[in-house]
């Protein structure tokens, strides 16, 4: 029997963000999803490590890694359609569960139990949590690329993700502000390393 979960899943390189903007370089969102692992990775342990949080870790990076599966289904809706109001807003949840929901029935029924948590993960969770803050972490990166290449395209999305990331009271994302983002606006020449 024929089952079509990863061919879908290989389907992310061939669904592009930011859409409804001008980029530089395109952006798809298997290299998002990607970007969005590592920055909960990083997330999740700056909580356990240096937050003194108990975070389970794995949980985070799996969560990242299927955190896009719907949209090999329903394409990345921009943000400002996705959030316009409470009423698109909680369709389009609704119709990213579903989506969710038929990818998990693509897997053998033996596989179905070891996937489906992560592909259908609780929203109420620290984890999640994480993977929310590391996924908006990775569109604020993205607006410095964009920036840095001087496409100031970006630069309201670059403030308002800010925003977003401040009023959510993470130490974890003012950690990563504080130690990591300064590197992101700088060439590779005055990067540290060799």
């Amino acid at each position: 029997m024929r089952h079509d979960f990863y061919a879908y899943m290989d389907r992310m390189k061939y669904i592009k963000r930011w859409q409804l903007m001008r980029s530089e370089r395109e952006e798809n969102i298997m290299e998002h999803s990607q970007s969005v692992t590592l920055l909960s990775h990083a997330l999740a342990i700056i909580h356990n490590e240096v937050f003194g949080g108990k975070a389970d870790i794995l949980k985070t990076v799996l969560y990242a890694t299927y955190h896009e599966t719907s949209e090999v289904m329903t394409g990345d809706l921009p943000t400002p359609i996705k959030y316009y109001n409470r009423s698109i807003h909680g369709a389009y949840k609704e119709l990213e569960k579903a989506a969710c929901e038929k990818m998990v029935d693509m897997l053998p029924q033996e596989m179905q139990d070891g996937i489906a948590p992560y592909v259908l993960a609780d929203e109420d969770s620290v984890e999640y949590k994480l993977v929310k803050a590391a996924d908006r972490l990775s569109a604020y990166i993205k607006c410095l690329e964009e920036l840095r290449s001087g496409n100031s395209e970006f630069s309201k999305a670059k403030k308002s993700i800010e925003e977003d990331l401040r009023n959510r009271n993470m130490p974890e994302v003012d950690y990563f502000f504080e130690h990591f983002i300064p590197s992101f606006s700088l060439t590779l020449d005055e990067l540290e390393g060799f």
